[in-house]
Parts: structure tokens; sequence; C-alpha cells
């Protein structure tokens, strides 16, 4: 049987199950009601657009999605000179948007935890993997785009 790892989207929801318990039981002072919170639905759907355009870029080259396996293509168009892992981003920004949604502090102080998870998890495997992968290509590409934004 062959190690299953689990994927972004499954660490996604989970910490977004987290946010709304955090704020259901633990809702440290509310910082936005009605109808400032509504405010979240701005990272939330660039979060998500994020998120389409970048999968639609990888699907386009024939390349994987799926983190720790090896990359056929070197993207860097598209959505990618904006953020070097921008569905990780697209994640941070939908966490956000719930978050300001949600109107207390609770939630936003997963936000970070998340994006610590995603950089050991992910990230840095990631990086290596496209640096064996594409060599100069890559590090040119590391140079001239930020991991995050």
């Amino acid at each position: 049987m062959k190690n299953k790892r689990i994927l972004p989207p499954t660490y996604l929801f989970t910490t977004i199950a987290l946010m709304v318990l955090l704020h259901w039981f633990v809702p440290i002072l509310i910082f936005a009601s009605y109808p400032w919170n509504l405010l979240g639905l701005i990272p939330l759907t660039a979060g998500t657009v994020l998120n389409l355009f970048a999968n639609a870029a990888l699907k386009n080259k024939h390349t994987t999605v799926k983190p720790f396996q090896k990359s056929t293509a070197l993207i860097t168009t598209g959505v990618y000179p904006i953020s070097r892992h921008p569905m990780y981003l697209g994640m941070i920004l939908i966490l956000l948007g719930l978050a300001i949604l949600m109107g207390s502090v609770s939630p936003l102080m997963v936000i970070p935890v998340f994006g610590v998870m995603l950089e050991r998890i992910f990230i840095s495997s990631e990086e290596g993997m496209l640096g064996e992968q594409f060599g100069a290509a890559w590090s040119s590409y590391k140079h001239r785009v930020r991991k995050w934004i």
C-alpha cells in the first residue's frame, strides 16, 4: 500500500472547521458586524479566483497540481508572476475572508498557523523539487517572484 499524504485542501477545510468552532465557542473580540463583515467577501472571492486561475494554468500545461509529485512544467505566467505559490496564497485569502465574515478575532489567530503549516509541510519540499527539476529556470524565477506576494 502506498503512503498517502494529506493534501492541502484537507488542511484548508480542517482549518475552516476550526475557525468556525473558535468563532462559535470562543469569540474573542467581535471586530466586524453586519454590514462591515461583508468586506470579507473581497479576500474570499480573490482567493477563490486566484486558486481557480492557478489550477487552470497547471492543468493547461498538463502538470500536476498535487504536492510531492514531479512537475512536468514550470509555470511562470498568468497568476504565477504574482506569487510562486498562488494556490496557497489563495487559501490564505479564503481563510482571511471567512474570518472577516465571522467578525471575531479568534478565527484570525488560526491563519498564521495555517501559513506556517503550508511552509513546513508543502512549500519547502515543493521548492526543492522544482529546483532539482528546473535548475537555472527555477532559480531565475525564484529570484524574480516572491514566495507569497
